[in-house]
């Protein structure tokens, strides 16, 4: 929409005193010493965010004026010097510009496609569940660490049975997370349960750690009356109002501008949390991620981002995905503080993710975290990995990287854990699932949408129930009419 004024320079001198732009231009930007964290990874290791030689910490880069961009939202063009001389440049120039300086240079340099060195990843654990030396990481106490196990256990154990219940026809759907538990429970451990929570559908290990139940579990694969969605979802599309865990929906990548906007209303709310969204390596093809990701950093929003880089998106390869350094990278292109780890590597997990949030909840920033990881089932029950990838392959990743057994030989070394413990917590899982179950009634199709459901729905109920009664054997006998 455009308009025409004659007098254009009494709506600019209006808007400057409505709006009070200018004294928000001067305002300076203020930044937060990460000294005050917990001295368990090195900043360096978290991507900055810009290419910096003469750097190694991004806080310390904050502090050099015209060396790094600041992020007030409202920042001048107008300066007291506009364009300044470089020091090490004869013909080179320094422009004040919104978000940062530009320096010129008469030397024509296109930037590389590809970095000289390639993004470290993060990694405390060996494939033998031995401490690396030196290492640092969060510590973890005895009993965290029984629980981060017990839990990826149960998950492993969750993921058999309702796998098999689904080639037998007594679910329909069903998605593991096989060879990801790591990620899922050591993620949740490092969390709050304040901090909200925007999954994509392979981290129900974020709802296990935080107390739902394997019955809750489920009533929603089995569509039963307790199911918090009263049967309307298919199965895996888990959700919980009171464990901060948003429900799953199938669309790629939508979650994560959803989480954004809730890091920000958090931020505005002055909360000490922040909000965590997953999602997989396909989601980063997607306008969603970008978005978001762009998003976050301008407004500087406390936000986890957690990407499961397991090299597939269903049968897509990375390699036919993007060309860039994995994910992290993409993370310091949108200004936003970033880390690759070892997704296998349960300790690795645990302590960037607790860093991360130290980070997103005190300083206000947005933190990109890479997992590496594989899938080592197929993408659901719908999908044979074996057809586009080599069995031998997933046979590897299962054997020789497997996150639960690296990280059960860590807590033996510490002398926490033992085979009579595993033994019990074996034998006490699969009794905690009843999976008959009182099953919701027709008439909740109907429900929940609007306050006085209106006369065509009331038809369609009724014509519903006709149709049930006329063919009794073509409909679930459990179901209440």
């Amino acid at each position: 929409m455009a308009f025409y004024s004659k007098n254009p320079r009494n709506i600019v001198n209006n808007l400057k005193s409505k709006v009070g732009l200018w004294s928000l231009m001067k305002q300076s930007h203020g930044t937060c010493s990460y000294s005050s964290c917990l001295n368990t990874i090195h900043l360096h290791r978290f991507l900055p965010l810009t290419t910096l030689p003469q750097f190694t910490n991004p806080d310390s880069i904050s502090h050099k004026k015209g060396h790094f961009p600041h992020f007030q939202r409202f920042q001048s063009t107008t300066t007291e010097k506009q364009i300044d001389s470089v020091p090490n440049g004869e013909h080179s120039q320094v422009l004040d510009f919104p978000g940062g300086k530009v320096v010129f240079s008469p030397e024509m340099r296109f930037l590389s496609e590809s970095p000289s060195v390639y993004s470290q990843c993060y990694r405390v654990l060996d494939d033998n569940g031995q401490l690396i030396s030196h290492s640092n990481f969060v510590p973890v106490s005895e009993e965290v660490a029984v629980k981060m196990y017990s839990n990826m256990v149960t998950l492993q154990t969750l993921d058999t049975i309702f796998y098999e219940a689904q080639r037998q026809g007594r679910i329909s759907f069903y998605v593991t997370s096989i060879g990801e538990e790591a990620i899922n429970i050591a993620s949740a451990a490092a969390l709050t349960s304040d901090d909200i929570v925007f999954p994509q559908y392979r981290e129900p290990g974020v709802l296990l750690w935080r107390g739902f139940t394997l019955q809750e579990f489920a009533n929603q694969c089995f569509g039963n009356k307790a199911d918090y969605g009263k049967g309307r979802q298919m199965p895996i599309h888990y959700g919980s109002n009171k464990l901060n865990y948003f429900t799953v929906a199938s669309t790629i990548a939508t979650q994560i501008p959803h989480a954004v906007g809730a890091a920000y209303s958090l931020k505005m709310d002055k909360k000490d949390a922040c909000a965590v969204t997953y999602f997989g390596d396909g989601g980063t093809s997607e306008g969603d991620f970008h978005a978001a990701m762009n998003f976050a950093a301008v407004t500087e929003s406390p936000v986890i981002f957690i990407c499961r880089n397991n090299g597939w998106a269903i049968s897509t390869p990375t390699s036919d995905q993007f060309r860039s350094d994995g994910i992290a990278v993409r993370g310091q292109a949108y200004g936003v503080r970033s880390i690759r780890v070892d997704g296998n590597d349960a300790l690795a997990m645990y302590s960037a993710v607790h860093s991360a949030r130290h980070m997103a909840v005190n300083e206000h920033r947005p933190i990109l975290i890479e997992a590496v990881t594989y899938r080592v089932g197929h993408h659901s029950t719908s999908d044979d990995s074996t057809k586009y990838r080599p069995a031998n392959e997933i046979e590897w990743w299962r054997m020789a990287r497997d996150p639960v057994t690296r990280f059960r030989k860590w807590i033996e070394i510490n002398g926490w854990w033992g085979s009579e413990a595993e033994s019990q917590l074996r034998s006490s899982i699969r009794s905690q699932i009843a999976e008959r179950a009182e099953k919701p009634p027709v008439n909740d199709l109907f429900t929940d949408v609007y306050d006085n459901i209106p006369s065509n729905l009331r038809e369609q109920e009724k014509l519903l129930k006709e149709t049930i009664n006329r063919h009794p054997k073509d409909y679930p006998a459990d179901v209440p009419i």
